[in-house]
């Protein structure tokens, strides 16, 4: 897949949970599930693939928000700044 398609694919997840109005910090698995069965049904990709595209498209938007610093809340996504 190019890496133009990827973000096609990031993108529309994005502009689902945007439409969904879906809180950026949603952990509860039953609310998410309809974005990895999304992900599953349209651009058939399975079990862990599906999951990281997902948070893929919840980390584009937290980024794209103009309250996220990505230096202040990178621990948190295990991106180690130092």
């Amino acid at each position: 897949m190019s890496s133009s398609d990827h973000d096609s694919q990031v993108e529309k997840i994005a502009s689902q949970i945007v439409s969904d109005k879906t809180s950026l910090d949603e952990q509860s698995q039953e609310k998410l599930q309809k974005y990895y069965d999304y992900v599953e049904t349209n651009f058939h990709l399975k079990g862990d693939d599906a999951v990281l595209l997902v948070h893929e498209a919840f980390l584009y938007l937290k980024l794209k928000s103009s309250d996220f610093d990505p230096l202040q809340e990178g621990d948190r996504f295990g991106a180690g700044f130092s």
